[in-house]
This record gives C-alpha cells, structure tokens and sequence, in this order.
C-alpha cells in the first residue's frame, strides 16, 4: 500500500503545477484542431502559423525577464515599427545588411537604453515611461516615414521571410527565436544574472542591500528588451516586405498575456520560461484557429483581451490550489 501512496503522490507531484496544466490545455486545443478545424493541420498552415508567432515570440523573452524584475516594457511594438524604419531607410540608402543589421540591433539598444535611463537614473515607474515611449517611438516613425511603406529590401532579406528552413514546414523567421530562447533560459535558470533578476523581483530593497547593482540590471534589462525588439522588427519586415510606422501595432498586449499567461507573476520575482513557451504556444493555436474560422483581427484581439484578463485571475487562483494539493500530499502530518 505504500508502493501505491508513493505512486500516486509523485504522479500528483508531476502534474500539480501551472506548466503542465498549460501543456495538458494546449494539447487538447491542438487535438481538437487538427480533427475538427478545416486546414489546420496542412503544411502550408502550420508554417504560417510559426511564421506569424516569430516577432512575439522573440520580444516575450525580455519582457518575461523584465516582469520577473517587476518592471515592463509597453513601448516594444513601438520599437519593432521604429526599427524596421530604420532598417529599411539603411537597405534603401544603399547600405548592404552586414552594415543595416547591426546599426538597426544598435538603434533598438538605444531606444531601449533611453527607457533604462528614465527608470533608473531619474526613478520613474517603468509603466509610466514606456507608455510615454510606446507614443514616442511610433511617433518618430511616422515623422521619418509619415504614412508611406518602404518595400524594396534585397532578395536574399526577403528569401529569408519567405522561405522554409529546407524541406521543413519550419520557417526561417522562427530561427532567430530558437537561437536565443535556450539562451535566455539558461541565463535565468542557470546563471547569477538570473538569480539576480529573481531577487529584484522578489525584493527590490533586499536586493540592493544585498549588494546586488539594481539598476545596472534593469538598465541591461531594458536595452536587451530593445535590441531583440530591433531582431523583432527586421524580421517583421522581412515577412511582410514591407517598413511602416504602425507595424505590428497591438502587439504587446500579446506579449504581455503570453508572459502573464505563462505563469510570470505580474508582481515580480516568480514564473519561468517553460510555461511561457507553452502559453505562446497556445496563444499562436487560438489565433490560427480563430484565424481559419474566418473570426477577423478585431475579434481576436478582443479573445487576447479576456485571455490576459484571465490568466491574471487563474494563475492567482491555480498557485492556491496548486499549492493546496502540493500541501494535501506532500506536507507531513501531525504526529507523523
């Protein structure tokens, strides 16, 4: 019999937290995509619902750092749009991409540096700021570029939007975000720098009592957040081809449900990459099927609005009950 009590309270063990319940979840909507949605499972859908996830998936992974630090970032659509604009003028002006790549990566770290330098060095909050900046960075787009697109980018740019990484349904756009996400969760999981970001989170004033440097991680934090928003807006622009200052517009409130979705506390100092990767998983899968049942932009942004409403309310609720069953089974009893 206490064979069979072990069993049961590691099969208990493995399934009680909040990843697993978003990778049960995701699997059944997966399932019941591919056998009850036209389409979905074709080749053809698959690799353009990765391609269509690339930029979200690339700015979630600082953003998920940045929440964990208690800090945000609302101005990464801004950059993304500022920096394909950049990029674009670059390639225009005749600049070959091993020159406009790397000027455009700096040009992210600069807007990114600016939203480091309001919050550490003058001490403002960083929701403040970066809305402030979400406005700002957009509006020098339309200053530069005002309504108009640039279209012309060079073949082997737009071979890159366009084309599959060999015979696989896998899209070259996606690379970028496979390259850096182990690198980003060793880096938090790992290394010290994660154990720094956890404690800023965890307790900002024990942290800098502690002797750990607040707000050269946070200003790090935030130029990191702009430089793979620079990554981001490249690679928007190699896939639709096209420069111009509303790209991507919206999209942070994407990312912000897939961290918070993932299981990143809104707090600070809790949550890691695995749930994260799952929920954008998931948040790519609902709106490729909403997508396909011909429920429109609107419609889905409006889905993306209760999804982040309610990822708030259940994670809360879920690390209860989580924490009540790791208790039930886990905890000694008394006289035991």
């Amino acid at each position: 019999m206490s064979g069979k009590s072990t069993g049961s309270t590691e099969f208990v063990a493995r399934f009680a937290n909040w990843d697993n319940f978003l990778a049960i979840l995701t699997i059944a909507l997966l399932v019941y995509a591919v056998f009850f949605v036209p389409n979905f499972a074709s080749a053809f859908n698959i690799s353009q619902a990765i391609a269509g996830v690339s930029e979200r998936a690339l700015i979630v992974l600082p953003m998920v750092l940045l929440i964990i630090a208690r800090e945000i970032d609302l101005s990464v659509a801004s950059i993304l749009a500022l920096s394909s604009i950049i990029f674009g003028i670059l390639v225009q002006a005749g600049a070959p991409l091993a020159v406009a790549i790397p000027l455009t990566l700096v040009a992210g770290a600069a807007c990114g540096a600016f939203n480091g330098i309001m919050v550490t060095a003058l001490g403002l909050p960083s929701l403040v700021v970066t809305l402030g900046t979400m406005a700002l960075f957009r509006g020098i787009g339309y200053i530069i570029l005002g309504s108009g697109s640039i279209n012309i980018f060079p073949e082997s740019f737009l071979d890159f939007g366009i084309n599959t990484v060999g015979s696989t349904v896998l899209p070259w756009t996606i690379v970028p975000f496979l390259v850096l996400a182990p690198i980003f969760a060793i880096l938090l999981q790992k290394m010290p720098l994660g154990r720094r970001i956890y404690a800023i989170g965890g307790s900002p004033d024990t942290a800098r009592y502690s002797g750990i440097r607040l707000s050269r991680t946070v200003f790090g934090l935030f130029v990191t957040s702009g430089t793979v928003c620079a990554a981001a807006g490249m690679v928007y622009a190699a896939r639709l081809a096209n420069a111009r200052a509303n790209n991507a517009l919206g999209i942070e409130l994407d990312v912000i449900t897939i961290a918070l979705l993932g299981g990143i506390s809104v707090f600070g100092g809790k949550g890691r990459l695995t749930g994260v990767l799952w929920a954008l998983l998931l948040v790519a899968t609902i709106r490729n099927v909403l997508g396909l049942l011909q429920i429109g932009g609107d419609a889905q942004g409006t889905v993306i609005g209760l999804l982040l409403i309610v990822s708030l309310l259940a994670s809360n609720a879920a690390e209860r009950l989580f924490g009540g069953v790791r208790s039930r089974f886990f905890l000694p009893k008394t006289g035991e």
